[in-house]
């Protein structure tokens, strides 16, 4: 997945076209520990999605509970992107990875100990704050760590790892409804064994190196080009870490710095597009599927046994399309793929808009629902999803990565808390064509933002980007 060549096609330092086996293992290895994040991320976003149906009965959820619940966790997630973005730019993203690490832990725990819907909903938010974290820290970890030729293949991996989560959710959701599905407590089980991945993040926190760009940035110069000589080729690191250093130098001469920086015009259009960049993700109504998907199956008329096996199935295709995402974002440019997986989400809704106006529930409405669930996955997990958080990962300047990513995430989960809080109270009072159908016109709103206003990162250093993105931005 590693192979190839390393160049960056904008003048800026270059890497040899073969990456030795050594190095390719040590950033394989580094990725794997540090998307556990991800992993945790697309498990506890997905375990609702059948959890749900076991707290409705426990609990006697109505539609505003079952939304405040489901949506109580994106609530923490907007903080926590927010409050992990400046903290990852204070005490490195490595010591951020360990502190979520054991918010992870602690947040499965709690939910799965809840006495009641409140406490339920006040854990879910806790546990929200290292899912946000991790959605900000883990791709930027990844995308400062990451030569530039594979720098999207690397920062998708964590795309992976969250769709792998999510399938892990649905298959576990699956295995414990089958054996333990007349106990209306199994949702316990389901939301606990979370914990496991989250001491394993933070333990393999511990051991994983630090961001040479933030070391750079609090002028830590000789554990900066220590850290590249063990994930570069030693003719590259140091040529490497001059120019990240002289970006650095530039930017510490200015006496604009955090949240004054947002007052340059062009930080802050930047900013502007790193928002609108996560709302778009967000109004496709991903989640509407990801965190309802069995109760819409199951209306459907696939019953609830039926629903969460056929959940499973939409877990298998988000993680085989985000294969695919990683095979094309190196070979194809980052606007033209989000576009693309816009067009193809928008129209997958339409079709299950459609089918679910003309059948009445029956096995056979369940199945053409399917159909359109799995074809819409197959666009967003394959095209859109990736491509969102890789452009986040790439877009914001150093000096305020942390900030910027912070802030577009914490938009990115206030949009998703919108859909997964309002979504069941819509399908309840409109039904779920007329639901779908709204989402159609805001997917055509979005595929239009993209063409205009996305920027076109692929090839290019995080340096050259923001070189690229100040002349866009600054010229008249």
């Amino acid at each position: 997945m590693l192979r190839g060549a390393l160049e960056s096609p904008d003048g800026s330092p270059t890497i040899p076209t073969a990456v030795s086996r050594r190095l390719r293992r040590r950033l394989l290895l580094i990725s794997l520990v540090a998307t556990l994040g991800g992993l945790l991320f697309g498990y506890d976003t997905g375990v609702v999605n059948g959890a749900l149906l076991y707290m409705g009965r426990d609990l006697r959820l109505t539609p505003a509970d079952e939304g405040l619940i489901t949506a109580a966790l994106l609530l923490g997630a907007a903080l926590g992107s927010l409050l992990a973005g400046r903290l990852a730019d204070r005490i490195g993203r490595r010591h951020t990875l360990w502190l979520l690490g054991g918010t992870f832990v602690a947040g499965a725990i709690a939910c799965a100990l809840a006495p009641d819907r409140s406490a339920l909903a006040a854990f879910r938010f806790l546990l929200g704050l290292a899912v946000g974290g991790a959605s900000v820290v883990v791709p930027t970890y990844l995308a400062e760590l990451a030569p530039p030729a594979i720098r999207g293949r690397l920062v998708t991996q964590n795309e992976l790892m969250i769709v792998s989560g999510q399938l892990l959710a649905f298959a576990v959701n699956a295995v414990i409804a089958h054996g333990w599905g007349e106990s209306h407590t199994v949702w316990r089980w389901m939301l606990g064994v979370a914990a496991l991945p989250g001491i394993a993040l933070g333990v393999g926190s511990v051991f994983l190196p630090e961001s040479p760009r933030w070391l750079i940035a609090r002028a830590r110069s000789a554990e900066a080009e220590a850290v590249l000589g063990q994930l570069r080729p030693p003719e590259t690191a140091a040529l490497e870490a001059r120019s990240i250093a002289a970006l650095a130098a530039a930017e510490a001469a200015s006496d604009i710095q955090g949240w004054a920086a947002l007052r340059i015009p062009w930080v802050r259009a930047v900013l502007l597009v790193g928002i609108g960049i996560g709302i778009v993700q967000q109004v496709t109504g991903v989640n509407s599927i990801m965190y309802y998907g069995t109760q819409i199956l199951s209306r459907s008329g696939l019953g609830i046994q039926g629903a969460l096996l056929a959940n499973v199935l939409n877990g298998v295709i988000s993680v085989l399309a985000t294969f695919i995402g990683i095979a094309l974002v190196g070979r194809t440019g980052r606007r033209p793929m989000l576009v693309i997986g816009l067009i193809g989400t928008t129209s997958s809704l339409l079709l299950l808009g459609v089918v679910s106006l003309l059948f009445q529930p029956s096995p056979s409405l369940a199945y053409l629902v399917l159909a359109a669930m799995s074809l819409f996955l197959c666009f967003q997990q394959g095209f859109v999803s990736p491509v969102t958080w890789l452009l986040l990962s790439e877009i914001f300047p150093l000096k305020v990565r942390g900030l910027g990513m912070g802030g577009a995430t914490l938009v990115l989960w206030g949009a998703n808390f919108v859909v997964a809080f309002s979504f069941p109270q819509l399908v309840a009072r409109f039904g779920v064509s007329s639901t779908f159908f709204g989402f159609v016109v805001v997917g055509l709103l979005a595929v239009a933002f993209s063409a205009r206003y996305v920027p076109e990162t692929g090839g290019r250093s995080l340096e050259a980007i923001e070189e690229l993105l100040q002349r866009r931005y600054t010229d008249p």
